[in-house]
């Protein structure tokens, strides 16, 4: 009792209320920068008018953002060319759907969604980081993790934001003992994106933890088996659809010439790929889809010391899934929900030389990114 109370003291202490409104300040302004350089970037390389509504919106609704808003426009079909949105899990469209009838408009309801859900991230992470280390290097986590590379993902209409908040949430109500809520934000995590079942891996280690210290069983862990429910809604939603329980899995063979494979499988025809590619730009997008599967596999091994055995599951299980696919694809964007890096890097930062120089990599290609994604290119 008397350690929990103590966690309590730290947690909510009038200094951590001040980070509290730091962060959200620090999410805001990120939002507006990310917007804007966009807006200026596509506006610079393509001469349009700063009265274009078009492509105000227009430049941030690209590849899966169009997936995700015909869904929350038109629901999904079995036919024709949008039967391959079923591959696209629901929570996410279904949320901007509500937001629509508020504002009227598709996109910007997205951004709302996106921006509520990047809020809650970054306050989420913050605590739960602070359950084993000191502020600075909560803050320091959070700082990384909106300046990755690919965080622009976490403000436009695409799930990172939510899914992110929903898992952090999860793992942090399991780290105060809430299993209720550790298990409904699991179930909804469930809902948004396929890696989500992986909580269902991570979160018994907390359990474990818990069991080691007391010995004694505590049936509220049994909350967590609403996570693979969430799941299970989906799969009732593509046999609802489809009539077929996994047409999600068609979808990606047929649609994007993705299937389940052993992970050097993938990772060789990525090298191959690489080193017959003629087109310099395609070239330079498949270094970086190597490039972070490197960074995934070496916070795998620096982990391994350094954090919780639940991050530990959440790393190499997140890894194994991204990899094992017959073409490697988006590597960069999904890394970025490996949260546990972050922590990594601020514990790496402690270093002012190591700090400046994740601070400057990752601020340089964020920049990289923006522009390729504002411009209609491959942003992953």
């Amino acid at each position: 009792m008397r350690e929990k109370i103590e966690n309590f003291i730290r947690l909510y202490s009038s200094e951590s209320k001040a980070n509290v409104w730091k962060i959200i300040a620090l999410v805001l302004l990120m939002k507006f920068l990310v917007f804007v350089f966009g807006l200026f970037s596509y506006q610079l390389l393509n001469d349009k008018s700063l009265t274009s509504s078009y492509w105000i919106f227009g430049v941030w609704n690209r590849w899966d953002a169009e997936h995700y808003l015909n869904i929350a426009q038109l629901g999904y079909t079995a036919v024709g060319e949008r039967r391959f949105d079923v591959a696209f899990f629901p929570l996410y469209p279904w949320l901007v759907s509500a937001f629509i009838f508020l504002t009227g408009n598709e996109v910007f309801s997205a951004f709302l969604v996106s921006g509520i859900a990047s809020i809650a991230l970054g306050v989420l992470f913050y605590r739960l980081v602070k359950f084993d280390f000191d502020e600075e290097t909560a803050m320091s986590a959070v700082w990384f993790l909106f300046i990755f590379p690919t965080a622009y993902f976490l403000h436009i209409p695409y799930t990172e934001s939510l899914f992110l908040a929903l898992v952090v949430g999860s793992f942090l109500f399991a780290r105060k003992g809430n299993w209720l809520l550790a298990g409904v934000l699991g179930f909804l995590a469930c809902t948004t994106r396929i890696n989500g079942l992986i909580l269902c891996l991570a979160l018994p280690f907390e359990i474990l933890i818990v069991w080691r210290a007391t010995r004694r069983f505590d049936w509220r862990w049994l909350w967590l088996g609403l996570m693979p429910l969430g799941f299970v809604v989906y799969l009732g939603l593509n046999y609802f659809v489809t009539g077929n329980w996994l047409a999600f899995l068609e979808a990606q063979r047929e649609h994007w010439k993705k299937f389940l494979s052993f992970p050097w499988t993938g990772i060789w025809r990525q090298i191959q790929y690489v080193r017959y590619q003629e087109n310099s730009i395609s070239q330079m997008f498949g270094l970086m889809e190597l490039l972070f599967i490197g960074i995934g596999f070496l916070s795998i091994v620096l982990g391994w010391r350094h954090l919780r055995g639940s991050y530990r599951v959440w790393l190499v299980a997140n890894w194994l899934l991204f990899v094992s696919t017959s073409w490697l694809l988006s590597i960069p964007r999904y890394t970025l929900t490996m949260f546990p890096i972050f922590i990594l890097f601020a514990l790496v930062s402690k270093n002012w030389l190591a700090k400046t120089f994740i601070t400057a990599w990752s601020i340089l290609f964020l920049a990289l990114f923006i522009i390729s994604f504002a411009q209609g290119r491959w942003g992953f």
